[in-house]
């Protein structure tokens, strides 16, 4: 699984990384992370507001520091 935090490295970006570390912990999942701070990039994923949560290239959450049981959710497949 690949996870991609999508964001400039503000704090509320920063805080979607950690949420969603601990939820790949907690979860005991094989995923890699990966943040993506060049608005480019960014743009090019549909994305207008920071931070953002994409999984496995799909963009599941904008504009929002999703808590860790949120960002779970979504990694167990949920919407």
């Amino acid at each position: 699984m690949k996870i991609q935090i999508l964001g400039t490295g503000c704090p509320t970006c920063k805080a979607l990384e950690q949420h969603a570390r601990e939820a790949v912990a907690e979860l005991g999942i094989e995923a890699e992370i990966d943040k993506v701070t060049e608005i480019e990039a960014i743009m090019a994923m549909g994305v207008m507001m920071t931070p953002a949560l994409a999984i496995d290239g799909t963009v599941k959450s904008v504009g929002r520091v999703l808590t860790k049981d949120q960002a779970a959710q979504y990694l167990k497949g949920g919407t």
